[in-house]
């Protein structure tokens, strides 16, 4: 089980990461696959980068690689996650024991110095370890590449209730005149339904289920809110950080992409109609684009070494990439990362006696989305649906 704390500094580094990162195109990002190497860092290093580092993280360099490699075991043994950590070194580098051991089994390999026989190990690791959804590793060899440290997150759920799939070209907005792969569903939980009271307006959250313990959630903001403030503030509101109104309580506009009206029923309950757009999305950053976020400023600093605790051989980070992808279909969610959906004859019945209050939701615009351990409440996968 993922440690509370842990999920919240998680949580925290995917806000800022998606607030400063995500604009107005696709975007699919992964904190949890970035963590487990920062802390596989920090408690080897020293002075300046060790401290960035631990503030990046949220906690003790001290207990940095244990916590990084207790949030590793935590995810692989959560259902419909897979995680991996590899390594590999020169044979001429020699890292010290204490640090090797502290790395998940199985995680070490060897460099052999020829860029392209390493170059292609390598990418055969994150084809393996990501089902094929990410077919190279994102950062390429030099011949002075001593050592690659390297993580794959793979999220996978099918829904618990499946989605209709038809095309549809949207009148207006943004993806007015384009023909959208559409998935509709109607169901009993408004529950799933909420609005939350955000300093930059009201976001609307529908939670979509999956059946084993993943849920992805879509969330719409203002026309005119940036994709990096949604996933922010959705982050946020993930944590109870906003006032919510959710399911039977809501009234009609009361969120973005929202409607309640009052329809015929048999038995007075209300239901939920959802129609957002299927989507594959994929992106590949650099976090040394960021490397204050990541705490990775001074230990890229080339000039010298920051990881003793490594190898007394000077160490810096030459690079720091991940590439991510993620699809939402009809019938469930994958997403994975580098770091490095019948009549029946019958007579006519009486008219329904009740009327019932119908809430539809539309993601018919550009929206963000968070995958979720629900026990948890860790953000694997954050991302941004600009073009579906």
């Amino acid at each position: 089980m993922v440690a509370e704390a842990t999920a919240r500094a998680v949580n925290g580094m995917t806000a800022r990461w998606a607030r400063a990162a995500v604009g107005e195109r696709d975007a699919v990002l992964t904190a949890a696959g970035v963590r487990p190497l920062l802390a596989l860092l920090a408690g080897p290093a020293t002075g300046p980068a060790r401290k960035e580092l631990a503030e990046a993280l949220g906690t003790d360099a001290e207990h940095a690689v244990r916590e990084g490699r207790e949030l590793l075991a935590a995810l692989a043994a959560a259902d419909g996650v897979d995680a991996a950590v590899g390594l590999w070194a020169r044979r001429t580098l020699t890292l010290h024991p204490e640090w090797l051991a502290a790395l998940p089994p199985a995680a070490h390999g060897e460099l052999t110095g020829d860029p392209t026989v390493d170059q292609a190990a390598l990418d055969t690791w994150a084809r393996q370890h990501t089902d094929g959804l990410i077919e190279r590793m994102p950062a390429r060899l030099a011949p002075d590449t001593l050592l690659v440290l390297a993580s794959a997150l793979l999220v996978r759920t099918t829904w618990t209730e499946p989605f209709d799939e038809f095309p549809a070209r949207p009148s207006e907005g943004p993806w007015a005149g384009r023909e959208l792969r559409v998935l509709s569903r109607s169901g009993p939980d408004v529950e799933q339904v909420r609005v939350h009271g955000t300093p930059a307006g009201p976001l609307t959250d529908v939670r979509v289920a999956g059946d084993n313990g993943v849920d992805v959630h879509l969330l719409l903001g203002g026309p005119d809110l940036p994709g990096g403030e949604v996933l922010h503030h959705g982050v946020a509101a993930l944590g109870g950080g906003y006032p919510t109104v959710s399911g039977a309580a809501l009234t009609d506009g009361a969120g973005p992409g929202l409607g309640v009206t009052w329809v015929p029923s048999y038995d007075g309950a209300p239901s939920i109609g959802l129609t957002t757009t299927g989507f594959t999305v994929g992106a590949d950053h650099d976090l040394l684009e960021r490397a204050d976020l990541f705490g990775l400023a001074t230990a890229a600093d080339t000039s010298r070494g920051h990881f003793p605790g490594i190898s007394d051989q000077p160490l810096a980070v030459s690079a720091a990439r991940q590439s991510a992808t993620a699809t939402f279909g009809p019938l469930g969610f994958r997403a994975a990362a580098v770091t490095v959906m019948p009549y029946a004859a019958g007579s006519v019945p009486p008219p329904p006696p009740y009327r019932a209050q119908r809430i539809s939701a539309r993601y018919d615009r550009p929206f963000g989305f968070l995958a979720v351990h629900r026990a948890s409440g860790l953000v694997l996968v954050a991302g941004w649906v600009a073009t579906p």
